[in-house]
């Protein structure tokens, strides 16, 4: 997938992973994995500035497995931006769809 591609649409991945259920970090880069090929570090400093934009809040869960675990966990703010930033996907992908279809149809004639 194109690089700029995925830039614009990682906030809302991220977004909405962490909606269904708090994450921590590791976490969200098997999930976000699936649908896009990233990285340790694009998935990090997107969580802390997702944080201090006040879109998550943060708290530690001890683990069996290693250190303490830094879940993710969204906010009423991170939900108003979640549900903007769906709108606009939605909005924004129709009528890249639309044009897509408008242009393949003018190619046939």
């Amino acid at each position: 997938m194109n690089a700029q591609f995925k830039k614009g649409v990682l906030e809302l991945i991220v977004l909405l992973c962490v909606s269904h259920k708090d994450r921590y970090g590791y976490e969200l880069i098997v999930e976000v994995s699936k649908i896009v090929d990233i990285n340790d570090g694009t998935i990090y400093p997107l969580l802390k500035r997702l944080t201090n934009e006040k879109y998550f809040e943060t708290y530690l869960v001890e683990s069996t497995e290693g250190p303490s675990r830094k879940y993710y966990k969204i906010t009423s703010l991170g939900e108003a931006r979640l549900s903007e930033l769906k709108e606009s996907w939605l909005a924004f992908s129709s009528s890249i769809n639309e044009f897509i279809r408008e242009s393949e149809e003018s190619d046939k004639e």
